[in-house]
């Protein structure tokens, strides 16, 4: 389980990431990602509705989900914040095609950040 200081809570943070942040998305999930300004620590918010399963299935992907970012907490940069949104489809998925998702988003991320910051270099 991710520690509570590396988790979203309020709905003010989910709606800031999401609304002001980059949009990734994959088969299973859809990653929203926002580098914020201070050196704190990454946190990221799971978002898993009713049209991904009954609570039961709702439930196992969230701890999967939670369980991928454990192990990857420390690789995100001071400050990141993250939402992680499930689709349907990761009902079904088993835990290496969340993970998969997950890890070409995050590398799909720093990719369009590197990109961000040759344009801010080279006018």
């Amino acid at each position: 389980m991710l520690p509570a200081a590396h988790r979203l809570r309020c709905s003010e943070e989910f709606t800031r990431v999401v609304r002001g942040g980059v949009r990734i998305g994959g088969r299973n999930t859809v990653l929203h990602l926002r580098g914020e300004q201070h050196d704190g620590c990454s946190r990221v918010g799971f978002v898993v509705s009713r049209a991904v399963g009954p609570a039961v299935v709702r439930n196992r992907v969230k701890r999967r989900l939670r369980a991928i970012f454990w192990e990857r907490i420390d690789e995100l940069h001071p400050g990141m914040m993250v939402v992680v949104r499930a689709l349907p489809s990761s009902a079904r998925a088993s835990f290496a095609d969340l993970e998969r998702d997950v890890d070409v988003a995050l590398s799909r991320y720093e990719r369009k950040q590197q990109r961000r910051g040759e344009k801010q270099v080279h006018p």
